[in-house]
């Protein structure tokens, strides 16, 4: 089994910025194929790691004809477990299976740990993941996890042999390196940024051992976080996580589904753009611009959000990898 290094010995023992990315799963009925077009030309920047997403089912109601409705189960794209091991399978890539508290009892958590670490798995993001789409608020099962904070206890309870059946005897310890998210301009549930910053604290000191950022746009805010994480007493790894704009509609979408700001000069350009092409460009053009200035601050790693999509991505390593 190949050995992978943590994310935080990877960064240890860099001489500069490294480069990861993100990628979705490929929609249910899809083959692995259909996401390989945008993986590939990314492998050839030699990535720190990769990681997968993963979103929680849908459910959707079907109308009988008794008149009463039906709920059913939608799961739109396949697990992390099998896209991690096709990645790992493919291309040796360091994955970092997305670790969610959305649809998952705590039994259906460790199951899938103990799957991601016979895989030879060393990296995780756990993040407690988006509200179903039908629902207003973010709803846990009733056996499972409703905040991040629960999941990277969990792990770092297996990663002392603490497995839940506590009759187990000579449970084996998994030794994940543990991720989660932060807010450069706040987690949109959180009343204030002290407040947001306090419970990202809870993660750290519970175990997480780096953090990975929302996508923002204003390197200000990516430098200001970091301030006020270290002066909070948070001393992990900080990973920015950029997304270029790559559509008109980003203008309205971006913010409204992540509560990000966008600069008034970048808006102002995306208006002048005659159609989507030349927005792309921009993006590419921004994302560059920004990607230069954080390598030149030497931050850890640069962490680039696909979205499904990587020729603007491909662009942007080119020209500053």
């Amino acid at each position: 089994m190949q050995e992978f290094k943590s994310v935080t010995e990877s960064i240890a023992k860099a001489s500069k910025t490294l480069f990861s990315f993100e990628i979705l799963p490929p929609l249910k009925g899809q083959h692995f194929e259909h996401i390989q077009q945008g993986v590939e030309p990314l492998m050839a920047f030699d990535p720190a790691f990769v990681n997968v997403t993963y979103h929680q089912e849908e459910f959707e109601y079907k109308q009988l004809d008794n008149g009463l409705l039906q709920k059913k189960t939608v799961r739109k794209r396949p697990g992390t477990v099998g896209i991690t091991a096709a990645l790992l399978y493919r291309y040796h890539a360091n994955v970092v299976p997305h670790i969610i508290c959305g649809g998952f009892t705590k039994e259906e958590t460790e199951n899938a740990l103990i799957d991601l670490h016979f895989l030879g798995v060393k990296n995780l993001l756990a993040v407690r993941g988006d509200a179903q789409a039908s629902m207003k608020y973010f709803q846990a099962e009733p056996e499972g996890h409703a905040h991040a904070i629960d999941l990277v206890k969990q792990i770092a309870a297996l990663n002392k042999g603490q497995y839940l059946d506590e009759e187990l005897l000579n449970s084996t310890p998994t030794d994940f390196c543990i991720g989660v998210a932060g807010y450069p301009e706040k987690h949109m549930e959180s009343p204030n940024l002290d407040s947001d910053l306090q419970h990202l604290k809870s993660k750290v000191d519970a175990g997480a051992s780096y953090i990975v950022t929302q996508m923002f746009f204003d390197n200000s805010k990516y430098f200001d976080f970091v301030d006020r994480c270290r002066n909070a007493d948070i001393h992990v790894p900080i990973i920015p996580g950029l997304k270029p704009i790559s559509v008109l509609s980003h203008l309205q979408k971006l913010p409204q589904t992540f509560h990000i700001d966008l600069p008034e000069i970048l808006v102002k350009e995306i208006k002048k753009c005659s159609d989507n092409k030349s927005v792309r460009q921009l993006g590419v053009e921004w994302a560059i611009a920004q990607a230069k200035e954080l390598i030149q601050k030497k931050v850890p790693v640069i962490h680039f959000y696909t979205m499904g999509r990587s020729d603007n991505i491909q662009k942007i390593a080119e020209a500053v990898y």
